[in-house]
C-alpha cells in the first residue's frame, strides 16, 4: 500500500497516537532486522514482536530498508493529519515546540516500552547491555544514521531533553550509554488521557466544567472587558492575564472563563514561583498536550515575586492568579493585562448565597447576603456545609444559623494554625464599665455592623475610595475588661471571634513577620472574622532611632504593619497595657479608641455581683464594704470567685462571707499588697 492507506482511519487523538507509535515501531524493527542479517533471524529470536510485523504487512510500510522508512511514515501521517479535524496532543506539541516528525518518532521510540513491555528485551539486545530495557541515546542514533546525519539526531535527542518530552534515566554513565524515557504524565497526555491529576502539583479542568462569561458573578464593566479578552489574545496583542485578588474569590473561575472562550481547559499549577523550577517543562508540555491554558496560582508575601518562564512546549496564553502581595515577572509579565477582584458586594453576596444553597429553601436570604461578608469561594463552600446541618437536623429550609455553622467549620479549617478561636456571646449588660467607655462600644458596634454601607456612601459622597474595615483600639490598665469587651462585640456581632498568637506571628529571620501578619490578616478578611491581638504592645510600639540592623528591621515590621492595617477590610481589635508605648501613627489609623478605666466602687459591686453564682450566702454589707474599699480589676475579681466558690465546693456549702473574705485577701497576698479590709471574726482558715 502507498502512504495514503490511512485515508480511512478517524482523525482522532488515539488513531494519531497508534500511527505514530507504529511509525516508531517500523524504524526499530527494520533498524533490529538490519543488524541481526535478516527478517526472519528477528522473528526467530524476538517472536512475540511478530504482530508488529503483521500490522506493518497492512499498511505497507514492511520491506522497506532504514533509511527508507521514516519518509514513509512522514508522507503519510502527514496526509492523514490533512483531513483531522480533531485537537491531537501528539501534532499540538510537535508543533508548538517547533519539532519535526523525525523528532517526534524519536519520542516514540522512547515511550514503546510504556506500552509493551515485551520491546524491553529488543532492547537489551540491541543496547548490547543486560538489565538496560530502555533505547539510549547510542542506539536512536544508529537507528536513523542511515536517513539523518547523527550530529543531527543527537541535537533532536537535545533538544526533546530540555523541553522535557525526553528524561536520562542514568545520566551518571557515558552519554551513548544513557538511557531515554518519556515522563509518564506527558507520555498519558500524549495519549489522550485527561485525567483530573496529571500531577500531584497541577489540576486540569476542561472547557465543559468551566464557566462561561455570562455565569460570571463580577461587575458588569468587569464582565464587557473579560470578553473582549478572547480576541486580543487570539490576535497576540496580550499574551497573560493576571487576576489579583484574595483567596477563594472567583480569580481561577474569571481565568477559566477566558479559557473557555478561547476553546481551552485549564491546568491550575500551585507552588511554582521560580524560573529555574523543573517542573515548568513538563507543566508547558501538559497544557500544550490537553489543550489548556496554565494558570500559576501564586499567594505571596510582602516582597516576594513569582518568576514563571514561558516554557518551550507551550506558546498559548497564561494565567495568573495572585492575591494583593507579591509581583510577577517573566513570561507572565510579557504584555499582561491586570484585572483586580474585590470581595463581593452585598448584591453579588445574595446572588452567590441563591446559587449556593440550590433548591434549598431559605427565608433569610437578605439577611445571610447582609451578615455574612466572605469571599465568593467561601460563600459557597459555606452554602454546602449549610445545605449539610439543615439536613442532618431534619430540615429543608436554610437558616442563618446554619450558614454561621458553616462558616465557622470553615474559619476553623483555615484559620486554626495562625489564631486561637475564643468563644464570644453575650452583649454589653455583662460588663460593668463607665458610661463614656459603653457609649464608645456601642458606637465601636454600630460602625461594625454599618461598616459597608458607610464604606459605600463615603465612596459616593467624596470620591475617595475608603475600605469597609473597623479597626479599634482598647486602652487601659490590666483587668478592666478590654477582653471581655471584645468578646461581647463579637457576640452582639454574631461573629467568630479569633485571637492572635504573638508567638507564631513574630518571627527572627527578616521578612518572615511581614509574611506572617499578611497571612493571618488576608484569612480574617476572605472569612469575615474578628481578629484580636491581645497586649498587642510588641507589634503596635514606637518607632526608634537606627543605631543597629536590628533597630532598621524591627522599624520595616512596624512600617509594613502600618501599611497593611491602612487597607485591611476586616474588623480588628488591638488590645494594650500601655497606651503610651504605642506608636502615634498606629492611633492615627484606628477608627476607634476606646479607653478603659479601673472600675469604681459602682462598677466593682456589678462585677461582684454578676460573677457571684445566684445562690450564695454573703453578707450584703459586707460586698458593699468589700467593692468600696477593695480596688480590684475585673480579672481579679472574677479570680476572687472561682477561688471561693471551690472553698465551696470543697466544703459542700454555698459561697459565703469567709470565703469572700479569704479569696480577696488571697488577691492582696498574690500581688504583695495589704488588703485594706478590717480583720473579722469569721475569718476562713481554709484560705
Amino acid at each position: 500500500m502507498d502512504a495514503t492507506s490511512f485515508a480511512d482511519l478517524p482523525g482522532t487523538p488515539a488513531n494519531h497516537f497508534k500511527l505514530y507509535f507504529y511509525a516508531a515501531v517500523s524504524q526499530v524493527l527494520t533498524t533490529a532486522a538490519e543488524r541481526m542479517a535478516s527478517e526472519n533471524a528477528l522473528e526467530d529470536r524476538f517472536p512475540h514482536l511478530n504482530v508488529y510485523n503483521v500490522e506493518l504487512d497492512g499498511c505497507g510500510a514492511r520491506g522497506l530498508a532504514s533509511h527508507e522508512v521514516p519518509a514513509w511514515w512522514r508522507e503519510a501521517i502527514g496526509q492523514w493529519e490533512t483531513d483531522a479535524a480533531d485537537f491531537l496532543p501528539a501534532r499540538a506539541i510537535r508543533d508548538s515546540a517547533g519539532l519535526d516528525h523525525d523528532a517526534m518518532t524519536l519520542v516514540f521510540c522512547a515511550g514503546l516500552i510504556e506500552e509493551d513491555a515485551r520491546f524491553g528485551s529488543l532492547f537489551e539486545a540491541l543496547n548490547e547491555s543486560p538489565g538496560q530495557p530502555r533505547p539510549t541515546i547510542g542506539l536512536l542514533t544508529e537507528c536513523w544514521a542511515e536517513s539523518i546525519d547523527r550530529g543531527e539526531v543527537r541535537a533532536r535527542i537535545r533538544r526533546l531533553h530540555e523541553l522535557g518530552l525526553l528524561h536520562v534515566v542514568n545520566p551518571e554513565v557515558p552519554r551513548l550509554q544513557q538511557a531515554l524515557e518519556v515522563p509518564s504524565p506527558v507520555w498519558d497526555a500524549i495519549r489522550g488521557g485527561r485525567p483530573e491529576r496529571p500531577v500531584p502539583w497541577a489540576q486540569y479542568r476542561p472547557p465543559s466544567s468551566l464557566a462561561a462569561f455570562g455565569d460570571l458573578i463580577v461587575p458588569d464593566p468587569l464582565r464587557a472587558a473579560l470578553a473582549q479578552l478572547p480576541t486580543l489574545v487570539q490576535a497576540g496583542d496580550a499574551r497573560a492575564v493576571i487576576v489579583r485578588g484574595p483567596q477563594h474569590n472567583g480569580r481561577r473561575t474569571v481565568i477559566g472563563a477566558i479559557a473557555r472562550a478561547l476553546g481551552r481547559g485549564v491546568l491550575e499549577i500551585g507552588g511554582l514561583t521560580k524560573r529555574d523550577d523543573d517542573r515548568w517543562r513538563q507543566a508547558g508540555l501538559l497544557a500544550t498536550a490537553l489543550n489548556a491554558m496554565p494558570i500559576a496560582v501564586c499567594d505571596l508575601g510582602p516582597g516576594e515575586t513569582a518568576d514563571i518562564p514561558r516554557a518551550g512546549g507551550y506558546d498559548g496564553p497564561i494565567g495568573v492568579a495572585i492575591g494583593r502581595s507579591g509581583g510577577v515577572a517573566g513570561a507572565a509579565a510579557d504584555r499582561a493585562l491586570t484585572f483586580v477582584l474585590d470581595m463581593p458586594d452585598a448584591g453579588a453576596r445574595r446572588d452567590h448565597w441563591r446559587r449556593g444553597l440550590d433548591s434549598s429553601p431559605t427565608f433569610e436570604l437578605d439577611g445571610i447576603s447582609e451578615r455574612f461578608r466572605m469571599t465568593a469561594g467561601n460563600l459557597r463552600r459555606a452554602a454546602g456545609l449549610a445545605r449539610s446541618y439543615a439536613a442532618l437536623d431534619g430540615r429543608a429550609a436554610i437558616t442563618a444559623g446554619d450558614v454561621q455553622q458553616g462558616a465557622r467549620a470553615l474559619n476553623r479549617q483555615a484559620l486554626d494554625t495562625l489564631a486561637e478561636p475564643v468563644a464570644a456571646s453575650g452583649d454589653w449588660r455583662q460588663l460593668a464599665a463607665r458610661e463614656d467607655t459603653l457609649r464608645e462600644l456601642t458606637s465601636l458596634e454600630m460602625r461594625c455592623r454599618h461598616r459597608e454601607r458607610l464604606a459605600a456612601s463615603l465612596n459616593t459622597a467624596t470620591g475617595l475610595q475608603s475600605n469597609c474595615g473597623v479597626r479599634a483600639l482598647f486602652r487601659g490598665p490590666s483587668g478592666t475588661g478590654k477582653t471581655l469587651a471584645a468578646r461581647l462585640l463579637a457576640g452582639v456581632l454574631q461573629i467568630d471571634l479569633y485571637r492572635l498568637d504573638l508567638s507564631s506571628v513574630v518571627n527572627k529571620y527578616i521578612g518572615e513577620t511581614e509574611k506572617n501578619l499578611d497571612r493571618v490578616l488576608s484569612r480574617a478578611e476572605e472569612l469575615d472574622v474578628m481578629l484580636l491581638v491581645d497586649e498587642g504592645d510588641s507589634l503596635l510600639t514606637q518607632r526608634t532611632s537606627v543605631q543597629s540592623s536590628n533597630d532598621r528591621y524591627a522599624n520595616l515590621e512596624t512600617n509594613y504593619l502600618l501599611q497593611r492595617l491602612e487597607c485591611f477590610e476586616g474588623i480588628l481589635i488591638v488590645t494594650t497595657n500601655a497606651g503610651d508605648r504605642i506608636d502615634a501613627a498606629f492611633e492615627r489609623r484606628m477608627d476607634v479608641v476606646v479607653e478603659f478605666q479601673p472600675p469604681q466602687p459602682p462598677e466593682r459591686w456589678e462585677i461582684w455581683q454578676m460573677h457571684l453564682p445566684a445562690a450564695n450566702a454573703v453578707d450584703p454589707d459586707f460586698l458593699n464594704d468589700v467593692a468600696t474599699r477593695c480596688v480590684l480589676g475585673g480579672g481579679q475579681i472574677r479570680n476572687a470567685v472561682l477561688h471561693a466558690s471551690l472553698l465551696a465546693l470543697d466544703a459542700r456549702a454555698v459561697v459565703d462571707t469567709a470565703m469572700i473574705d479569704a479569696a480577696v485577701r488571697r488577691e492582696y497576698r498574690k500581688v504583695g499588697a495589704v488588703c485594706p479590709l478590717r480583720p473579722q471574726a469569721f475569718s476562713f482558715t481554709g484560705g
